[in-house]
């Protein structure tokens, strides 16, 4: 054994001392690196940042920017709570006006037509769609369907989407529908359009030709 151990060994305070000189050091080279990786996020977090569009639905509203990094409220719950608690909130509809007028009447449909199934607003994909392939799944989690049809165990049967008159305003809207209509017809969940020159007694119809259409199959 080394001279320079069995000297350290006969004096214990010697080892405490080396012992927390390493800790130390150890503490702070950690302490640089996850500084630098920090760092390096950020960068590339502004980099990467998507340009935001000129007009936007009344959903899709982007807040304030705000003077803090982006990572700060992305490192852990902490974190979160401490940005959530400095910031403002307001509660919103979670349908618009056309939107609401079109549950009640497909509500009252569903309580003539078929009692046990109900509808449910502004339901995510990514809480009633699953796939094994992640990339695919991430292309449609945070996509949403106007209005769901469910039945008595929850169980997605319809899609409703709207179409308001500005609905297409944006040039991709189309092809986002296109994305969610095939991820549905996929998983065998129905996708149906209400215009805004759709009747009540028109609506009330298609849904009686949907329940009419599940039990017979």
């Amino acid at each position: 054994m080394p001279p320079e151990i069995i000297a350290l060994i006969d004096k214990p305070h010697l080892l405490v001392m080396v012992l927390a000189v390493g800790a130390f050091c150890g503490i702070a080279v950690e302490r640089s690196v996850n500084w630098w990786e920090r760092r390096q996020r950020k960068t590339k977090w502004k980099n990467r940042r998507p340009q935001r569009f000129a007009t936007r639905s009344w959903r899709e509203k982007a807040v304030t920017p705000s003077k803090r990094t982006p990572d700060r409220a992305l490192n852990d719950a902490a974190e979160q709570l401490r940005c959530v608690m400095e910031a403002k909130f307001l509660s919103r509809p979670l349908l618009n006006h056309s939107e609401r007028r079109l549950l009640g009447v497909i509500d009252a449909a569903l309580a003539d037509h078929s009692p046990g199934w109900r509808a449910m607003g502004q339901v995510s994909l990514g809480e009633i769609l699953s796939s094994p392939d992640e990339q695919a799944f991430f292309a449609i989690n945070s996509k949403r369907v106007d209005l769901l049809i469910v039945d008595a165990n929850c169980k997605p049967l319809h899609a409703i989407e709207f179409q308001g008159k500005g609905h297409h305003a944006s040039n991709n809207t189309a092809a986002r529908d296109a994305v969610k209509k095939e991820a549905l017809r996929r998983a065998g969940v129905g996708y149906v359009e209400v215009v805004s020159g759709d009747t009540p007694a028109e609506v009330r119809d298609m849904i009686r030709k949907l329940a009419s259409r599940i039990k017979t199959a």
